[in-house]
């Protein structure tokens, strides 16, 4: 087990370093450069600005100055935002995406995992049916349509809460309710699909012929099996609906790293956009490495060789 962390610590951080490098070469291949779309800024405005962020430096330069500060936990400054570091807009948005993200997997993770049970429990009744519906409804809509159709009719229409904007808890209702309908989908279809393979086992039918309850079965056999699919993509899904998404934040107007994202793209803000997806990518390496670990938790037939 000790072999095969130090394995995956070294992989992890082999993808970290394989992201930097190809973000950092892509982003510096797009045309033009920050200070461009600034229109009051004359050429050689422009020139001084390059020179300062040291932009007209070598790119191998650039590349290895910035690995340099990376390893020293340091982002760099943003280009647009004045005097404001990457690290300093990334402590001060994530909370905020995390907070929209856990407000999110608190609806859509315990209603879609019921939802799956349920409905693979009445296969092929009108409880099924429905939870299918449902799941269907949510994968299909994209999220900017549910949002805005949320914003219409509980803010607009009714006045019940908020359209934008991130000030008290029900600014949070619906851009929350928005994130989770997908994922609360995705968690039906997988725990509907999971739950129907596992119930064709064969100790699950000698469960049955014990004599054994079905609420007893349900939580001591199915449900532990069923949850590993789900644990292989809820690890992912978790780390990216923490880390915010750009188009509910962009609907909703909350000033999380989502919209932060999107915004240093458009505006070629090379050491934003390139902090964002770093920490973004360590986040994601980091909830894959602790699905490995949970599987073991979860079934104890899985055992990681030496």
């Amino acid at each position: 087990m000790k072999r095969y962390i130090i394995r995956r610590v070294f992989i992890s951080l082999l993808t970290l370093w394989l992201l930097a490098t190809v973000s950092f070469f892509l982003l510096r291949s797009l045309p033009g450069n920050p200070f461009q779309t600034e229109t009051l800024l004359s050429a050689e405005v422009q020139e001084r600005m390059m020179a300062y962020y040291g932009l007209d430096k070598p790119l191998y330069e650039q590349y290895f100055q910035y690995m340099g500060n990376l390893l020293k936990g340091d982002m760099g400054y943003s280009l647009k935002y004045t005097n404001r570091s990457v690290n300093s807009i990334i402590a001060e948005s994530f909370p905020i995406s995390a907070e929209l993200g856990l407000r999110a997997l608190a609806l859509a993770v315990p209603l879609g995992l019921l939802l799956g049970v349920i409905a693979a429990r009445r296969r092929g009744k009108a409880a099924d049916y429905l939870c299918v519906f449902v799941a269907v409804i949510g994968i299909s809509v994209p999220s900017f349509i549910a949002g805005t159709l949320l914003q219409y009719t509980f803010g607009v229409k009714l006045g019940i809460f908020p359209v934008a904007q991130w000030n008290s808890v029900w600014h949070t209702v619906l851009p929350s309710l928005a994130m989770g309908l997908s994922l609360m989908a995705t968690l039906t279809r997988l725990m509907r699909a999971s739950m129907l393979e596992v119930t064709s086992q064969d100790y699950i039918k000698t469960a049955k012929a014990k004599g054994l309850g079905s609420l007893k079965i349900i939580w001591s056999h199915q449900l532990r099996n069923a949850m590993l699919p789900i644990v292989t993509v809820l690890g992912p899904l978790v780390a990216s609906v923490l880390m915010g998404t750009f188009v509910i934040e962009q609907i909703f107007a909350i000033p999380g790293l989502g919209m932060h994202f999107v915004q240093s793209v458009q505006s070629l803000d090379y050491t934003m956009a390139l902090g964002l997806t770093i920490f973004f990518g360590a986040f994601l390496v980091a909830a894959n490495f602790i699905v490995d670990i949970v599987y073991g938790l979860i079934d104890p037939r899985i055992r990681v060789a030496d």
